[in-house]
């Protein structure tokens, strides 16, 4: 665990204002990682039409990237079970650093900066004890591991600060090893236990949710959130695809069980048990969910009910757009997506990954 006058210290350190800004960087909307036609995988910064604003090479796979609140700032991490992350300075493309993840350790593919910027926390798997760790990283000191704090689950996926400094975790439940089948073996799938976690930056449990045993199978992958603090989850189920399980999730600190969202079955079974992103609409009135494997973008409102359905082959990266949704898929495409249109904005000759990161 962090100290708690190390943590207090670096966060006051946010205070100081970074020399540059995104604006430095071309002032992009989006980060998104891609693989081209050559092979070569790449960070690219987007704007909210989805044209380019920047490419940074990257050395392999990059999964989801964490963006700096306002230095031009990305840190790329790979895809797990990866044990390194670039930090990038995006106004000029050059790495600033690379982080590896402690012995017994790897990340998870995802991370977000704390309030303020200055503490980095790397969602990571030590798969020696098979419980999920937070590390955290002062970038006032050059990204330098300052501590770590626990998820109080296995396989933590992704986590977000609410506006009270809580972190929200999402621990997908499911044990791996890289030693085993490649990092990508699911080693305790009848015991595995997805839960939602509200924790404290220093790691304390205020509160967790778990889904009913019948449901023990949905993973808990990844996370969107309202300006008050109502949470969506993304799951990816491990069962029969054919069962049709909901794979969208919505839950506020003090509930007692989470809200599933569920399509009209026929929707429902053609997601193939599997959404791979979230997001809130840029109005703030929907969350969404894709399938890559289905094809398909799924929209909900704050009730949980089921307001629309787009198709797209292999989409998965989703974010916040202009009073809805960016969209981006396999094939090339960034898209318009609201509750009652989906129109392209661009195609390149790439291959975009599973997620999209907001600026």
């Amino acid at each position: 665990m962090i100290p708690r006058r190390a943590f207090l210290a670096a966060m006051a350190a946010s205070a100081l204002t970074p020399r540059l800004s995104w604006a430095d960087a071309g002032s992009p909307a989006f980060l998104a990682f891609a693989k081209e036609p050559d092979g070569q995988h790449a960070l690219f910064g987007i704007d909210v039409m989805g044209h380019d604003v920047f490419r940074v090479p990257m050395p392999g796979r990059g999964h989801a990237g964490a963006a700096h609140p306002v230095a031009p700032e990305a840190v790329g991490f790979a895809r797990r079970p990866g044990t390194f992350a670039r930090v990038i300075d995006c106004a000029n493309g050059r790495v600033l650093t690379e982080l590896h993840s402690p012995e017994g350790r790897h990340f998870m593919g995802h991370g977000t900066f704390l309030q303020g910027g200055d503490i980095l926390a790397t969602l990571e798997n030590d798969y020696i004890t098979t419980r999920g760790k937070i590390g955290l990283w002062s970038r006032s000191q050059g990204y330098r591991r300052v501590g770590e704090i626990e998820t109080h689950g296995v396989g933590p996926h992704e986590a977000l600060q609410m506006a009270d400094g809580t972190l929200v975790v999402a621990n997908g439940g499911i044990q791996t090893d890289p030693r085993v089948e490649d990092g990508r073996g699911k080693l305790n799938l009848p015991t595995m236990q997805p839960s939602l976690a509200y924790i404290t930056p220093e790691g304390e449990l205020l509160e967790q949710v778990v889904l009913d045993p019948d449901l023990h199978l949905n993973s808990i992958r990844h996370l969107a959130m309202t300006g008050d603090g109502l949470v969506g989850f993304a799951m990816q189920w491990q069962g029969d695809t054919m069962d049709g399980v909901p794979l969208l999730g919505l839950h506020r600190r003090g509930w007692a069980e989470a809200k599933l969202a569920e399509a009209p079955l026929g929707e429902q079974l053609a997601m193939n048990g599997y959404a791979g992103s979230v997001a809130l609409s840029g109005d703030g009135q929907y969350f969404g969910i894709t399938s890559p494997r289905g094809g398909r973008l799924h929209i909900f409102d704050h009730d949980a009910n089921f307001v629309a359905v787009h198709r797209r082959p292999d989409i998965c990266g989703l974010a916040a757009g202009p009073e809805g949704f960016l969209a981006t898929d396999g094939l090339g495409g960034v898209w318009h997506a609201t509750a009652e249109e989906f129109q392209p904005f661009t195609r390149a000759e790439r291959a975009w990954d599973n997620h999209v990161v907001t600026l």
